[in-house]
């Protein structure tokens, strides 16, 4: 995992919050926020290689650029890359750049949690010894996550201040494409940067 901006500190608890910011928006602001009053830290990680599709769009130094821009002086918001996608490849990556106690979260919502959670890793219950290593935060997103029984203890709410549903940084880019406006679906800091990538 190669770091961009790291907290100040040994944080106990560790919100990993993976994407591909494609470009970050309020939306994914909003969730790292909600996302302080369960963790100490969180971490935006940009994955080299994403495993549900291909990397296209802006170039990964201009997303680190937005991100940088967009989490402002928050001292508690770290910035990385790792080299792999998949959840269980970041958390690993994780666990050698974090104290060997750190607990790791991972921040999503709820339809990122349905993928991970169904993805097929090769053979049944890979995911459940996942969770072992990691827990999931889940944001509502057109509707509440409501994990497999078996999967409670390690599978968690994480409440939003307001709806972000419609909020995707697909329609950013597709707002942009058709000429409409986009700009107050992004931070005030990046909506500069968007221009030029966009």
């Amino acid at each position: 995992m190669e770091f961009f901006r790291r907290a100040v500190g040994q944080a106990r608890r560790v919100g990993v919050f993976p994407g591909t910011f494609n470009p970050p928006t309020r939306a994914h602001l909003a969730l790292a926020r909600a996302g302080l009053a369960v963790v100490d830290e969180v971490v935006f990680v940009l994955p080299r290689t994403l495993p549900h599709k291909g990397w296209e769009g802006a170039r990964i130094e201009d997303r680190l650029r937005m991100l940088e821009a967009a989490i402002g002086e928050e001292p508690r918001f770290s910035i990385a890359a790792s080299d792999k996608g998949l959840f269980i490849e970041i958390a690993r990556e994780c666990r050698e750049a974090y104290s060997a106690g750190a607990e790791l979260y991972f921040l999503c919502g709820r339809d990122a949690a349905e993928r991970v959670v169904n993805w097929d890793y090769g053979r049944p219950g890979a995911f459940l010894e996942q969770l072992r290593e990691y827990q999931l935060l889940v944001a509502p997103r057109k509707g509440i996550y409501e994990p497999p029984s078996q999967m409670r203890d390690r599978v968690h709410a994480l409440a939003m201040e307001q709806d972000y549903d419609e909020l995707s940084a697909s329609e950013v880019r597709g707002r942009i494409s058709r000429g409409e406006p986009w700009e107050h679906l992004v931070p005030e800091a990046i909506a500069g940067i968007v221009r030029q990538v966009y």
